[in-house]
């Protein structure tokens, strides 16, 4: 594998706090090249879990974003096979891939959690929370793009 670090952002919507008892909806991921050049995206909605449920306060957000939500149910696949697939974009990536995260978000939390529970594989050769000097996490949901704008 290439010595060149390849930094991989992250973006999730979930419908609660922590995986488990709640579900991971939508995994988007964006490669970059050292010089913030954009490789490639990943961007899949996953299934619930099995017996997980929706946090109220979960509940009152997504309703606010109705067409969002419709968006993360579209297409969704089993999180098994997510996260397999997700896996092999991260394997096929130029370079030593880094996940570049949020310290206080929960997006590296959830993927952790799903990657050793249905894959039983951790992908990245280091994890980063120094995210400042790239381009903000790709996400695929309208309601994301424009609050992403009005932050920039």
């Amino acid at each position: 594998m290439p010595h060149e670090t390849v930094f991989v952002t992250l973006h999730i919507h979930t419908d609660g706090p922590i995986p488990g008892p709640h579900s991971l909806h939508t995994l988007s991921s964006a490669a970059h090249r050292g010089d913030r050049g954009l490789i490639t995206t990943f961007t899949m909605n996953l299934r619930e879990l099995p017996g997980a449920t929706l946090h109220p306060a979960s509940l009152e957000q997504w309703r606010t974003r109705a067409d969002d939500w419709l968006s993360t149910r579209r297409a969704a696949r089993p999180p098994a096979l997510a996260t397999s697939a997700y896996v092999q974009w991260v394997e096929k990536l130029p370079g030593r891939p880094t996940l570049v995260t949020d310290p206080v978000g929960p997006d590296h939390l959830f993927v952790y959690w799903y990657l050793h529970r249905f894959s039983g594989l951790w992908p990245f050769a280091r994890t980063s929370m120094e995210a400042s000097s790239l381009p903000r996490p790709f996400c695929p949901l309208t309601g994301c793009r424009r609050e992403l704008a009005h932050t920039s």
